[in-house]
């Protein structure tokens, strides 16, 4: 069995990652680098949680200039007016200055804000946290209608916040006029961290689909 390498967790492990970076992989893809310099055109809008183990290029083996990324706590997208900040305007500029042409809302499994929701009491001494959360409590309020627990419920929190922050990002003007004209389309994502998969929103079937199934649908579209 091969022994992994132990993780440098200090601000010296960092430095020297990026100087692995300057000096092997930034010269392997110098011509890629030469063309990002010069602007960039990115085709999707991923918005996705904060969270250290979702790695929105790796998961979906892009490469440097073609997602848009936006991170926050438990995937959130205010809708327009609420809270106008940060997540706004990068949605506003993503679609009225990039033009993206998708936008990607991927919650994941074991997301700590979705846990803070379902047990109120583990956010109480942390304010801003509360309050960003209370963007997703519709979603809560679903789930608790359905009378479901555990892991059963925690699931469906996940699936549901997908679901709330899809309708939330279409109250923005630019997504709406976007809408409108054809020039984009909307996907929700649940990552599971545990296997590696994937589930789709359908939204018209209200269901979350398995990869497969969701790739068979859109080359048939």
């Amino acid at each position: 069995m091969t022994q992994e390498t132990p993780r440098d967790d200090s601000l010296l492990g960092l430095l020297r990652g990026v100087e692995d970076f300057s000096h092997k992989v930034f010269p392997e893809r110098q011509h890629l680098f030469d063309e990002l310099a010069e602007g960039q055109s990115p085709h999707t809008l991923f918005i996705t949680c904060a969270d250290s183990r979702v790695v929105p290029e790796m998961i979906t083996q892009t490469q440097p200039g073609e997602l848009f990324v936006c991170r926050n706590i438990g995937n959130i997208v205010p809708g327009y007016g609420e809270m106008l900040g940060g997540v706004s305007a990068v949605v506003e500029f993503a679609v009225m200055v990039l033009g993206v042409r998708h936008i990607v809302i991927c919650g994941h499994t074991d997301c700590g804000a979705m846990k803070g929701l379902l047990n109120p009491e583990s956010t109480k001494d942390l304010p801003t946290v509360e309050a960003w959360l209370r963007n997703a409590q519709a979603a809560k309020s679903a789930v608790f209608a359905r009378k479901l627990e555990g892991a059963d419920a925690m699931l469906a929190l996940i699936e549901e916040n997908v679901r709330l922050q899809l309708t939330h990002v279409r109250t923005h003007p630019a997504v709406a006029a976007a809408m409108a004209n054809d020039a984009i389309t909307l996907q929700g994502w649940v990552y599971d961290i545990g296997d590696g998969t994937i589930s789709i929103l359908d939204e018209a079937a209200n269901r979350f689909l398995p990869l497969s199934e969701a790739i068979k649908r859109e080359h048939g579209a």
